[in-house]
């Protein structure tokens, strides 16, 4: 019933290597696939974001409007639309099939180290060097709520898919009974302040606040089974966490230096993380 997480081979098939896509200029700090897995955006301190067509791995365009690094990079659900990052303390809205800039959304102060869409595309979640997290509205540019609950840059942000919604539920009627249910939507962050919390966006409040990581929390994403969620830090460590009982199950020493990224494999029980080690590692997380 636990997550269990052991170092698999350390490569994924057969772990040959495969291409090497040539463009940027600059340190590539994202990428991303479209649904499809046609479509990979990739962007960059460069300044720009490049869209990559990954059947025939050509750079089918590159979009220019950030005036400093680009630091993440989203699809929306249906693919049809990108959303990107910047130190230059904006998020913009990309429309794939043309590569233009539709929409620039300002508010945050400081570097904006990720910004993320909502699975029914309607809502961006965005994390800042200003300590904050901020939704934007997708269709009207407004900033719907700003989350002030971290004490540091905040690293990423996630949303929870719907499976998730019952098991955080829970974890709040566990704490107060008396809680009314909520269908959120609910979303996961990270940051230099070495916590990992959980907001219900349809209320503004921190319903869950892990703390346990001895440096700062690089990522934090929920399990495809919506009852754990795993993390990852310059603690060196990749971490499990029962959310519902809001401890920590299972701390891997992942690496030899600062574990700066993870993400599971869409159809395989695979969780991949990426450290300044220069190495990437497979995991088996079931």
């Amino acid at each position: 019933k636990a997550v269990v997480s052991t170092q698999s081979t350390g490569d994924y098939e057969s772990g040959d290597f495969e291409r090497t896509l040539k463009g940027h200029t600059d340190a590539v700090n994202d990428i991303a696939f479209e649904s499809s897995g046609k479509t990979l955006a990739s962007c960059s301190s460069d300044l720009t974001i490049r869209l990559w067509d990954f059947v025939g791995f050509e750079c089918m365009k590159t979009l220019h409007g950030h005036d400093h690094t680009v630091s993440s990079v989203s699809f929306g659900p249906s693919g049809d639309f990108l959303v990107s990052a910047s130190r230059d303390k904006s998020i913009k809205v990309w429309e794939v099939s043309t590569g233009y800039c539709t929409k620039t959304l300002q508010g945050h102060r400081e570097w904006v180290r990720q910004a993320v869409v909502s699975p029914d595309g309607k809502l961006i979640a965005s994390g800042s060097n200003d300590h904050s997290i901020r939704v934007w509205e997708i269709a009207t540019k407004e900033c719907t709520l700003e989350l002030r609950e971290h004490d540091h840059v905040v690293e990423c942000v996630a949303w929870a898919q719907d499976n998730c919604t019952s098991h955080i539920n829970e974890c709040v009627q566990q704490e107060n009974p008396r809680a009314v249910k909520s269908e959120g939507p609910f979303l996961i962050s990270g940051s230099r302040d070495k916590t990992i919390k959980v907001f219900d966006v349809s209320t503004g409040f921190c319903i869950i606040s892990l703390i346990g990581h001895d440096n700062w929390v690089r990522q934090a994403i929920f399990h495809p089974s919506g009852k754990f969620i795993v993390s990852c830090a310059d603690d060196k460590t990749l971490r499990v966490w029962d959310y519902k009982n809001r401890r920590c199950t299972k701390t891997i020493n992942a690496h030899e230096h600062f574990v700066t990224c993870l993400d599971f494999h869409r159809n395989a029980p695979f969780v991949i993380t990426g450290s300044v080690d220069q190495q990437c590692k497979v995991w088996e997380c079931r």
